[in-house]
C-alpha cells in the first residue's frame, strides 16, 4: 500500500472516532436532559396542586351518605335543676322560641307560701327594730340623765342587734325561696325552633330530665361519613352538590368546611358482623349549605 493511501485511510479513521465521539457526547446530554426534565414538572406540579388543583389533576367525585344537623351548641336539650310536677307547658313542637321565653313551669304552691311567710317575718323584725331603737335611745337618754345604770343601756343595744340579725336571716330566706321559685320557671336558653318536647302538662320529671330540645335551625349543616379511602381526596373548601331523599330534582350548595383528625365508627349504616368497625374505618366530614336561588 502506497504512502498517500494509507494517510488517506488514517485521516477517515480519525474523522469517524471523532464523529462517533461527538454521538456519544451527544447521547450523554440527551439521557441527561431526560432524566432532569421531569424534576421541573413535577415540582410545578405540586405547586399547582396546592394552588390550583383543577389545572393539576382532574377532579375526584367523592360520594358519601349524611345527616342533616346544627352547629355545635346550636342545639340544646332543656331541663330542669329540681323534681316537679309540670304545670304549665307553654310550648309547642315546631314553634319558635325566643331567649328567655317561658318554657315550662313546675308546681311551687308551698314554696311561696314560706315566700309569703318569710316577707311577713321582715315586716315583724322591721317593727321590732324600730322598737328597740326607741329602746335604745331612751336608756342611753337615762344613762346620760344619771337615772339609770350601765347594765340598762347595754341590754336595750343588744336587743336592737338581735332584732337587725333577725330580720337578716329573714331576708335571706326569701332570697333563697326566690330563687327555689325561679328554678321552676324554665325559659329558653336560646333563640331556635323547639324540634322535640319530651312531656306534656301534668306529667311528674326527675331532676334534670328533658323537657324540650330546641335547635337554632337559621344555618344547617352536612355530617358526611367518608369512607377512609376517599379522605386523601377532600380538601377544605372543595364545592359540595348535597341532594336528598323525598326531594328529587332538587340540589343544594356548599362547601367542605370542615375534616376531622380521627377517624370513627359508622353512625348511618350498621357495620358488616363479619367485619367489625377498627380505628379509622369511617370519617366524618362536615360541608355547610345553602339553598340554591
Amino acid at each position: 500500500m502506497s504512502r498517500s493511501v494509507r494517510r488517506s485511510l488514517l485521516f477517515f479513521a480519525g474523522l469517524a472516532a471523532v464523529a462517533f465521539f461527538a454521538l456519544q457526547i451527544r447521547g450523554f446530554a440527551a439521557g441527561e436532559a431526560a432524566s432532569v426534565a421531569p424534576a421541573a414538572p413535577a415540582h410545578g406540579g405540586a405547586d399547582a396542586a396546592a394552588t390550583a388543583p383543577d389545572s393539576a389533576r382532574p377532579a375526584q367525585r367523592v360520594v358519601a351518605e349524611g345527616r342533616v344537623t346544627t352547629y355545635p351548641g346550636a342545639e340544646v336539650l332543656v331541663s330542669s335543676e329540681v323534681a316537679g310536677t309540670i304545670v304549665k307547658l307553654a310550648v309547642a313542637e315546631k314553634q319558635h322560641v325566643r331567649r328567655g321565653q317561658l318554657i315550662a313551669e313546675l308546681r311551687a304552691d308551698d314554696l311561696r307560701a314560706e315566700l309569703a311567710e318569710a316577707a311577713a317575718r321582715i315586716v315583724e323584725t322591721d317593727a321590732e327594730i324600730r322598737l328597740a331603737e326607741a329602746e335604745r335611745d331612751r336608756a342611753r337618754s337615762l344613762y346620760e340623765q344619771k337615772v339609770d345604770t350601765a347594765s340598762r343601756r347595754d341590754k336595750a343595744v343588744r336587743d336592737l342587734e338581735v332584732s337587725e340579725a333577725r330580720r337578716t336571716t329573714a331576708l335571706a330566706v326569701a332570697t333563697r325561696l326566690e330563687a327555689e321559685i325561679a328554678k321552676r320557671r324554665i325559659v329558653a336558653p336560646i333563640d331556635g325552633v323547639v324540634i322535640v318536647r319530651q312531656v306534656d302538662a301534668g306529667e311528674s320529671i326527675e331532676a334534670r330530665a328533658g323537657i324540650v330540645t330546641i335547635a337554632d335551625l337559621a344555618q344547617m349543616r352536612i355530617e358526611a361519613e367518608v369512607d377512609e379511602f376517599d379522605t386523601g381526596k377532600l380538601v377544605a373548601g372543595s364545592a359540595v352538590a348535597v341532594t336528598a331523599e323525598g326531594f328529587d330534582g332538587e340540589r343544594w350548595r356548599g362547601t367542605v368546611e370542615e375534616i376531622p383528625d380521627s377517624g370513627q365508627g359508622r353512625r348511618l349504616k350498621p357495620q358488616n358482623p363479619a367485619n367489625p368497625p377498627t380505628p379509622g374505618s369511617c370519617w366524618s366530614r362536615s360541608a355547610s349549605t345553602s339553598r340554591p336561588p
